[in-house]
Parts: C-alpha cells; structure tokens; sequence
C-alpha cells in the first residue's frame, strides 16, 4: 500500500479543526455515557429493590466490557482503520440507551451495559492513534490536551445531568435523552471526521502483538506504574461511586438533583491535566506526581468533615490531585517504555479501568460494614500505603529506582 504524501495536518488547516472538534464531540458523548448512571445507583436500589453492590454492578459491567473491547477493537483498529471504529463506538453506545428503559429486569440492564462498555471502547482504542497519524508533531499536543479534556467535560456533564433529569423526571427519560443527544453527535462527526489518510494497515500476526503485551508485563518499571494507574483510580472512582448515597442520608439529606451539582468539581480536570503537564517541565514529573497523589489523599480525607462545604472543597482539592497524578501517571508509561510503545499505553488504560471498575462494585463491603468514614480512611490511605510499598521494593532491590 503506498503511503499518502498529503503533509499532516497542522493548527493552521480548516481540517485540523475539524478533527479536533469531531473528535472532543465524540469523546464527550462516549465519557457522559460512561458515566451517567454513577449517581443514580440510589435509584436502581430503590426502583429495581437490589442492594448497593448489585447497583453498582451497572456502572462496574460497562467497565468490564470496556477493558474487553480495548483490547479487541485496538487489534483490530490497527487492521481495519480508525474511523470505523470511531463511529461504531457511537452507534453502538446509541442503541442500549434504547433498550434499557424497556426492561424491568436489572440483569438484562447490567447486560445492556456490558454490551454498550465493549462499544465504548471504539473510540479510545482509536482515537489517539487517529491523531498521532494524521496531526504534525507541533500540533498533535494540542489536539491531544483538547480530546482529554473533553474526557473529564463529558463524565462531569453526563454525571451532572443524569442526576439532575432524574431527580425531576426519570432514569428513563435521561437515557432517552442520552439517546438523542448520542445521535445528533454521530450525524456531526460522521459528517465532519475526515477519512484517514496516512493509515496504513498492520500486517504484524496477532502474536507480535501478544508478545509487546507479555514484554511489558515482564518490565518492573512498567508494572509500577500500571499499579499505581489502578490504585489511584480505585481511591477516585470509590468517592464518586458512594458519595450519592452518603448525601441522601441525614444530617445532609439531599436530592438526587443538587447532589448531582457535586459533580461540577469535576471541572478542575479540565485544569489539573494541562497544569500538571506546565508544571513538570519545570519540576519534574516524578515530583510533580508525588505532589499530586499527595494532594488527592489531603482531599479525600478532608470529605470525612460532616459539614457540607467541607465535603464541597474536599472534593474539589482530590479532583486536582487526580487528574494531576493521572495525566503524569499515563505520560510516564509512553517515557518508561522503550518500545511497542502503543501496547504500553494500551496496558495502561486498561489498568485504569480495571481500577474504575474495582472502585465501583469491590468497595461495597467495606462500604456496608464501615460505610462513609471507614470508606474514606481505605481510600486516602490506599495510595500513600502503595507509594510506601513501591519505595521499600526499591529499597530492598525487587524492582527499578525510575519511578
């Protein structure tokens, strides 16, 4: 196949606007969908008469087959093209929004779930690869800040809005809505994306690329860092996940709308990703994580105040502290990679929402026996105990000093 000799596309092209704003579209509609129903577990427990863990299931299902779906369409986006699978990862997280205000079972709505996670992950297994393909090097970083940042846009708005129809309407009406809205996105993007035009198809057997997943696996270094990818994801996605119901309770006894307005902290992502990335040419990375996993645990732990606006501002200092961390954590697997750099970034996204899943369905126990206090205690001290751990493998001389 002969390579295209269009020059990529830089900051100053019609089309690179294009495919950024297609793309930020798209990834805005795909993490609202994500997300959606995080604060309406409170809702399933009541409506569907299920236990909290049960509930949970609807957001932790949509992560399982979004991990399946990673690995799966990443394979065979690297074979086909990115497009497809961008727009399919939108079709497809449509359709169940569809179907699942029909049932009246929660087990087929978990399953529309899972269905609507494998959909998801179209778009992040492409995405990336679409823009690094057809961006130059000046202007790729842009594009990429604005594509993550639509990220963190889209799971705050999709959280804040789910509450906040609910409250007034229903879950059925704000997947309908969902639906709608998913649709007019795929008809913008289907007309605006550009095809590709310098992909080139792999022709590598599958077992190349098995063998960049064992090697990285085999790496110390790397194993760290996917390590911390979950451990920071399990303390974030834990408050998030609970929070809803601890608000419900007295002495706060919220609605399911103003709690969705919690959510709106969210919006410090948009800041603490690009931030994180200014600061550490300056500091360093390494510090600069460390400063941010700091920063996450000082906010959870600050959640355990009882007053409200202590809650409030708790919430708002873990979300810099995540999304600082997080965007560091993901650079430095592309920096400690020496090779098959793709399947590294792949492992670790995968690792992130493994750690998104555990935090929403493995923490019930703890949850049920302990609830708000005893949840808040195991998450703030869950990265700190992990940083301990790593520093004294080092120390002892089980794995590598390099992060």
């Amino acid at each position: 196949m002969k390579l295209n000799k269009q020059k990529p596309y830089g900051v100053n092209d019609f089309y690179f606007w294009k495919i950024t704003l297609s793309l930020a579209l798209a990834s805005f509609f795909i993490f609202a969908t994500m997300y959606a129903v995080q604060p309406l577990l409170p809702v399933f427990v009541e409506e569907f008469d299920i236990s909290v863990s049960v509930s949970s299931l609807s957001m932790s299902a949509t992560i399982l087959g979004l991990i399946i779906g990673l690995v799966v369409l990443g394979f065979l986006s690297d074979r086909i093209g990115r497009t497809v699978f961008i727009k399919l990862s939108l079709l497809g997280s449509i359709l169940p929004f569809l179907l699942m205000p029909l049932t009246e079972i929660f087990a087929l709505l978990v399953g529309l779930r899972l269905i609507q996670g494998f959909a998801l992950a179209g778009l992040p297994a492409a995405a990336l690869a679409y823009l690094n393909e057809e961006i130059d090097r000046k202007s790729v970083g842009l594009a990429t800040a604005l594509y993550i940042s639509s990220n963190a846009l889209g799971g705050m708005v999709g959280r804040v809005v789910a509450g906040f129809v609910t409250d007034i309407m229903s879950w059925q009406v704000t997947f309908y809505g969902l639906a709608v809205a998913g649709i007019i996105i795929l008809i913008l993007v289907h007309a605006m994306l550009p095809n590709s035009k310098k992909f080139q198809p792999s022709n590598l057997p599958f077992r190349k690329d098995i063998n960049g997943f064992i090697f990285h696996l085999k790496s110390p270094s790397l194993l760290i860092v996917f390590g911390l990818g979950i451990v920071l994801q399990v303390s974030f996605t834990g408050i998030w996940t609970y929070l809803p119901f601890y608000m419900q309770e007295e002495p706060f006894s919220l609605s399911l709308q103003s709690i969705s307005y919690l959510f709106f902290a969210y919006g410090l992502g948009v800041i603490g990703s690009p931030f994180a990335g200014w600061l550490s040419s300056f500091l360093g990375l390494r510090k600069v994580r460390i400063a941010g996993i700091t920063v996450l645990t000082i906010g959870i732990l600050i959640t355990l105040n009882n007053s409200l606006i202590g809650i409030v501002i708790g919430l708002c200092v873990s979300c810099l502290g995540f999304f600082t961390a997080h965007s560091l954590t993901a650079t430095s697997v592309s920096e400690t990679a020496t090779h098959h750099k793709g399947s590294a970034s792949s492992l670790y996204l995968v690792s992130y929402y493994i750690g998104v899943s555990l935090g929403s369905t493995a923490l019930a126990p703890i949850w049920e026996k302990f609830h708000w206090h005893g949840l808040i205690l195991f998450l703030g001290a869950l990265p700190v105990l992990y940083i301990m751990l790593v520093k004294l493998f080092q120390y002892l001389g089980v794995c590598s000093k390099g992060n």
